[in-house]
Formats: structure tokens, sequence, C-alpha cells
């Protein structure tokens, strides 16, 4: 007979065995919050999903540390930015990590600027001009228009890794699509005021959200991309401003605001800090409030600029 010690552990381990999932969840490693968010949306308790990056850092500044090396090298997925943006520390986690799943080219590698139309994508490859990107301007997460493009692409490749569930990421998706297409018509119209104001970006990391809402970029404050501007340029831009109509100057709230600071103060323009990502704001608590947030400081600045 079955003694009750034994009879005791037999049934904890079937307790165990029926805590857990018939499959394990697909890890994900994302570059940016906006894409482990948007794997979230899509993936739900499907996923298992980590992020390299914080909202305050810079994603073109980031170092391959062990830990990240170690996330990739478990990853059934990674999904970053692309077109060059994570170019100084994603090639290093790929190549250290050893895993065959996750490299270029392979299922297991996603990048979101794959999916959508590039802007600023340079006639000649000059890198005396700063940090210019080949394949064009990388920040697409500025426009909501380009995550449903993403969001379409990213569901169909969760489906293809996780086959079991494809039917479960399918009905996700279209859950995601339907909400966010409500949610782009609400925040066009509110942001319609918004239409032909002109306007200072600190990095040309705007262009995106530019396109979207119709807003004017009539001077960047970074003489080249990603080098900071000097006394003298700012006061050149200050100059330029004269014949402008300018309201306000933007910044990624990841960025050091003096530059935009300085001319706020001495061009008397709003200073407006866009959360950019998930997390940088108190407001942008996910996709959804992200750009709640962003077209309310919008609407603020513009609202409390000099008047055309």
């Amino acid at each position: 007979m079955m003694t009750f010690k034994t009879l005791l552990t037999t049934f904890a381990a079937a307790f165990l065995l029926l805590g857990q999932p018939a499959n394990a969840a697909l890890k994900v490693f994302a570059c940016e919050p906006e894409w482990g968010a948007l794997v979230q949306e899509l993936g739900g308790n499907l996923v298992e999903v980590a992020v390299a990056t914080n909202a305050l850092q810079d994603p073109h500044q980031i170092q391959a540390k062990p830990s990240l090396i170690a996330r990739t090298r478990n990853a059934d997925l990674v999904v970053c930015t692309g077109a060059e943006l994570e170019i100084g520390w994603l090639p290093v986690l790929l190549q250290q990590s050893g895993n065959a799943r996750v490299q270029n080219g392979q299922p297991g590698n996603f990048a979101a600027a794959d999916f959508v139309r590039k802007l600023e994508v340079p006639r000649l490859l000059d890198r005396s001009q700063g940090d210019v990107h080949a394949a064009g301007n990388p920040h697409i997460q500025t426009d909501p228009r380009n995550l449903a493009q993403v969001a379409t692409a990213l569901g169909a490749r969760l489906a293809q890794l996780d086959a079991t569930h494809a039917s479960d990421y399918k009905a996700r998706l279209a859950d995601f699509s339907n909400r966010w297409q409500q949610a782009i018509l609400r925040w066009s119209v509110q942001a319609a005021p918004l239409k032909g104001v002109q306007l200072v970006s600190q990095h040309q990391a705007f262009v995106y959200l530019y396109d979207w809402l119709g807003l004017k970029e009539v001077a960047v404050l970074e003489p080249k991309p990603g080098v900071e501007p000097s006394a003298a340029h700012l006061q050149a831009v200050l100059t330029t401003l004269k014949g402008t109509s300018a309201r306000m100057t933007l910044y990624a709230a990841y960025q050091d605001s003096k530059p935009s600071d300085w001319l706020g103060k001495n061009a008397g323009l709003a200073v407006v800090k866009i959360p950019f990502t998930i997390g940088a704001t108190d407001g942008a608590k996910d996709l959804f409030s992200l750009f709640d947030d962003t077209v309310a400081r919008l609407l603020a600045g513009a609202a409390a600029g000099p008047k055309p």
C-alpha cells in the first residue's frame, strides 16, 4: 500500500503540474518600451517581455551589458526599432548571445521600421553630417499610424513563432487594432488646432509626429543630428526665428532641456517636453496614454506660446 508520505508527494507533484502552462510563454526581448508594450498588447499572458531600455535613456547610446546579452540569449523573439537606431549596441547583443533564433534574417528578429514608410532618407550618406541614419529617420513611434502598421506585422510574427496560439494572437490583434483606430480618430480631432503651427525641435526626433499632425518645423537646435548646440548656434537659431511665427520648442524627455529652455526664455516660446515613449511622464503609462499626453502637451504649448 502507498504510504501517507508517498501519497502526499504524489498529490504535490500533480498539483505543480496542473499549475504550469501547457506551453511556456514566448520570451520576447524588446529594445524600447513602446515595442515591449505593443508585444504585451498582442500577446497577453502568452508572452514574457523584457525591455532593454527605459524612457529616460537615449536609445542611441546604450551599453551592451552582460545582463542584456543574457536576455538576448534566452529570447525567442527580439523586437527593436531598426533603421540603425540601435546600431551602436544591438549587433553586439546579437553576436555575443549566440542565439541563432534571433539573428538578422531569422523569424525571431523583428525590426519595426521595416514595416512603415521612412522619412528623411538621405540621398547621400555623409557621416560628417552627424548621427545620420542611412535607412531614414528611425523615430517612427511618434506617429500612431505607424504603430498600427507595425502591430499587424508583429501579430503575424507572433503567430508564426507560436503557431499553437495563432488564433489567440489574431483575436488580440483585431481587438487592439479596433481600439487603436478609434483612438487615432480621437487624437486627430483633438489635435486639429495644431495643423500649421510652427515650432522648433531640439533634436530631429519628431518628423513622424509632425507629418501626422501637420506641424511645421522651422529650426533645429542641434547643428547636426546628435551634436549639442553651441552658444553661437543657439544665437543663430534665435536670429532665424525673427522671420517666423514659431510658438514652441520641443525636446524629448530623455534629453537635457537646457538648449530648449534657453531658446524659450530668449525667444518667448513655450518649452514642451514630449514623453517620446512610455514611462517618460506621469501621464504616459501605456501606448494609449502616451499619445493622450503627447497631444495634450502640444495643445498646451501652442496655447501658451506667442500668437501669430
